[in-house]
């Protein structure tokens, strides 16, 4: 299998240590669940998953909740509801949409705020060893300890200050020694969710949720950590600075994939634009195969435009290859050989997850099921499409 690391900006080998794999990807911040940007995501973590146990490889899978966070605590008080019942409602959907689309379960999908021990953990560490400091109730990761910041990324220092700002920094803050630093653990304002820690009542940053969680299920260096791309910088980031300096153990994720953003009416699509096209509205006229199909006849790292025509002629696809699934096999003369195709599948698969070159054999095995004569053998044929179409999400299976 390759795969294409985002830290090392190649296309790599990727293999399994000991057969088995940790993957973390980080999930939703539910405050308006479920988009078609979302499903993009975590639909390709769900193909990558199917395709290594295809392989015989033992997956950990662990995706997070982000179920503390500002955008809660801010969408709660326009809905009139606590940030706990807001973030159970909203997860709760989540969960029903991704269910809706055939995924996998994650083995373990662990919410943030039962992982406050863990993160404290690592916030001392890294006061202990010099790249953290507290100031005035809080914690920040001083950036000017790390030389290695923005080894994922990429972005000259100069440009990143601007970008973090776009994502949930605050340069003002008087705490700060420099701008650009985060915080670990943030002082609670007055009436906000708190919990206690050797710094004084306050709630967990954003990054150092994910360092703990991943840390904790899948130890402190990872296989595949995966997200959309808009988590590169700044949080995918910070949270390499924290795992390595706080564990001291290189590197904390050996390949980093990230899935391409999905635009609507001119824009990303995003909660905080409010260009959304929800799962639940989509799968009210078309079919979770349907839905899959077209998702997928884009490359997972790829940006593109969500059209609805287009899930109009991806329906007819998901007819298509139902239609052939179920044709009548009464043939028992010349067997239909679909080997090659079903070669160029996994091939494909493990090209970087080419998803429309997998797509288009599957087209081609099902053509050639309902154009072959009615004399052949089209069982095999049949149980391959089956088998495939298990590894794009099993819906298409009969």
């Amino acid at each position: 299998m390759q795969l294409f690391n985002t830290q090392s900006g190649q296309i790599e080998r990727f293999a399994p240590r000991d057969g088995k794999v940790g993957l973390y990807v980080c999930g939703v911040t539910p405050y308006d669940t479920t988009h078609i940007g979302h499903a993009f995501t975590f639909l390709t973590f769900d193909i990558l998953v199917r395709l290594m146990r295809t392989k015989g490889w033992d997956v950990t899978y662990v995706q997070n909740v982000t179920d503390i966070d500002d955008d809660i605590l801010r969408k709660a008080k326009e809905v009139g509801l606590t940030w706990k019942e807001l973030g159970e409602r909203e997860t709760a959907r989540y969960l029903k949409d991704m269910a809706d689309l055939n995924w996998v379960a994650p083995d373990h999908y662990v919410l943030a705020t039962d992982h406050i021990a863990e993160m404290l953990e690592i916030t001392q560490k890294l006061i202990d060893n010099g790249h953290a400091y507290e100031s005035g109730g809080s914690v920040y990761f001083s950036v000017a300890s790390d030389p290695a910041f923005g080894k994922l990324s990429h972005i000259p220092r100069d440009e990143m200050l601007p970008i973090a700002n776009e994502r949930g920094n605050t340069p003002d803050d008087p705490n700060k020694r420099d701008p650009l630093d985060f915080v670990l653990w943030q002082k609670s304002a007055a009436g906000e969710p708190s919990w206690d820690s050797p710094y004084g009542p306050g709630r967990p940053g954003w990054h150092v949720e994910c360092s703990a969680m991943a840390s904790r299920y899948l130890g402190p260096s990872i296989d595949i950590h995966g997200g959309g791309a808009d988590l590169i910088f700044p949080h995918h980031e910070c949270e390499i600075a924290q795992s390595e300096n706080a564990f001291g153990v290189e590197p904390f994720a050996r390949c980093w994939v990230h899935a391409g953003m999905v635009g609507y009416d001119g824009e990303k699509m995003s909660k905080s634009l409010g260009n959304l096209v929800l799962i639940s509205d989509a799968l009210k006229n078309y079919s979770a195969d349907a839905v899959r199909l077209y998702l997928f006849s884009n490359h997972y790292r790829s940006s593109w435009v969500f059209e609805e025509v287009d899930l109009d002629s991806w329906a007819r696809v998901a007819e298509d290859l139902i239609e052939a699934v179920e044709f009548p096999a009464y043939g028992i003369e010349d067997e239909l050989d679909v080997s090659t195709l079903r070669v160029r599948f996994f091939n494909a698969l493990d090209d970087d997850l080419n998803t429309p070159i997998a797509i288009a054999a599957l087209q081609e095995i099902a053509t050639a099921i309902l154009e072959s004569p009615e004399e052949d053998d089209i069982r095999d044929a049949q149980r391959t499409l089956r088998e495939l179409s298990d590894v794009l999400g099993r819906a298409l299976a009969a």
